[in-house]
């Protein structure tokens, strides 16, 4: 097989590097861990074999992270949202409508994010060895400390690309291949022409802010995880986590102490029959499953009442339609949809928390140009989506955090603070509430 083309989608003002290779009957959209090169990885070997191998089951999607490879490089801190806007892009470049999407380690919680808020472009989940916390809690204690991250950026910023980082680098993530000479120039090429340190400090950092938990209830695609026990970056705990949550998931345990499970023969051979035989068993058509993640805003005019009464019937219904026109307009801009009116408020979804909350602030602004003061909940969750409306206990923590809100205020869920980790959105922290009719204490945030 020749090396393949690289090509490049645009994913809004960004250019996302991409290659396509294999004609298997499905295709695999396969997004790399951390560092990686289109075209260095074609000249080690094992890697190079590695990829030639899923080709025969597949038709390869393989893409550079924005800000690594050969992606553009002065992107900030991109959000979850972004990355998954990423992978429609380089989906919607190679002619790709549905696709096993594949996450190892950080580019897991974005893959699992995507499988839930867009099951009709997911046929499964290839996922190896998925971290979807970037860092330790006392509920999620298999994670590493922020210290024990800031320290491993310190000491990266300091030797970045040079022997003695590449050794140590390979003492973890390919140990099988450090006394390897030409592995371990081809491996100091790809950390120093994949990123830069700078780059790849903010992207750690970035990661420890990440938290997709309350996702993974809400994926309800095919999914295969991928452990290794003996792996000295990633605790298997990780993946025991993730498959436990995950509806149907299957766990495949693989030999070694190699992160890079390509980097060993038999590693490499165990992920390959994990991974064949997952493709191979994945069903014909679709499921018929109108579960969806979604980001949705409730929202209503504070003292619509008195309102209403000064400005008679006509002057309130025509201050309510201009008010609902502007909304719907909005909701188009940042991609989303006004499903239906409330009265003096509505109901919106989005695909992502931060175009939600932007949405809703927006709304806010022209609400107030107009003498109208504008409150708003916002909550990410599964609903039931159907043709014309939006329902289950999303909506419902929505329209309470709505309730709790006073006029001018967003206020949202902890789950929106979570996955809106990169944005310029700030949250506030307002305490935990209890919701009639929801279980359970609910934290929320002032978006500001």
């Amino acid at each position: 097989m020749e090396v393949p083309e690289v090509r490049y989608a645009r994913s809004g003002n960004l250019r996302i590097a991409y290659e396509v290779f294999g004609a298997g009957p499905i295709d695999l959209v396969y997004g790399r861990t951390a560092i990686s090169h289109l075209e260095l990885v074609w000249e080690e070997p094992s890697v190079a074999g590695y990829f030639r191998e899923l080709a025969k089951v597949a038709r390869v999607v393989l893409w550079d992270k924005r800000g690594v490879g050969l992606s553009d490089r002065t992107v900030g801190t991109p959000t979850l949202e972004d990355r998954m806007d990423d992978v429609r892009a380089v989906m919607d470049a190679a002619k790709s409508r549905r696709a096993v999407i594949f996450g190892a380690t950080d580019t897991a919680a974005m893959a699992l994010l995507f499988a839930a808020t867009y099951p009709e472009r997911t046929l499964g989940l290839m996922l190896i060895e998925p971290t979807v916390r970037g860092s330790w809690a006392p509920d999620y204690p298999f994670a590493p400390t922020r210290d024990e991250v800031e320290e491993s950026i310190r000491r990266s910023d300091e030797d970045w690309g040079t022997p003695p980082y590449i050794d140590r680098m390979l003492a973890m993530y390919a140990p099988s291949r450090l006394g390897d000479a030409e592995f371990r120039r081809w491996y100091g090429r790809v950390i120093r022409f994949g990123s830069s340190p700078s780059s790849a400090a903010s992207l750690a950092r970035m990661n420890l802010e990440i938290d997709v938990r309350a996702a993974l209830p809400a994926v309800h695609v095919p999914t295969v995880v991928l452990k290794c026990p003996g792996d000295r970056v990633v605790r298997e705990e990780n993946s025991d986590y993730v498959a436990a949550r995950v509806a149907g998931a299957q766990l495949v345990t693989i030999p070694g102490q190699d992160h890079f499970f390509w980097a060993n023969p038999e590693a490499s051979a165990a992920s390959l029959r994990a991974q064949t035989a997952f493709v191979a068993n994945l069903p014909s058509s679709a499921p018929d499953d109108d579960r969806v993640l979604k980001s949705v805003v409730f929202a209503d005019i504070v003292d619509s009442t008195r309102l209403a009464s000064q400005l008679g019937d006509h002057g309130w219904r025509n201050r309510l339609d201009a008010f609902f026109a502007a909304s719907r307009a909005e909701a188009t801009r940042f991609r989303g949809q006004l499903v239906k009116t409330t009265g003096d408020g509505f109901l919106a979804t989005f695909d992502g928390p931060t175009r939600a909350v932007r949405f809703a602030s927006s709304v806010r602004d022209h609400a107030k140009q107009q003498g109208l003061a504008l409150r708003a909940g916002v909550h990410t969750g599964e609903c039931l989506v159907t043709d014309t409306d939006v329902v289950g206990i999303a909506v419902h923590v929505a329209s309470r955090i709505c309730d709790a809100a006073t006029g001018g205020e967003i206020l949202t869920s902890r789950t929106v603070r979570d996955l809106s980790v990169g944005s310029d959105v700030r949250f506030e922290e307002r305490g935990a509430r209890q919701f009639k009719g929801v279980d359970g204490a609910w934290e929320t945030f002032l978006a500001v």
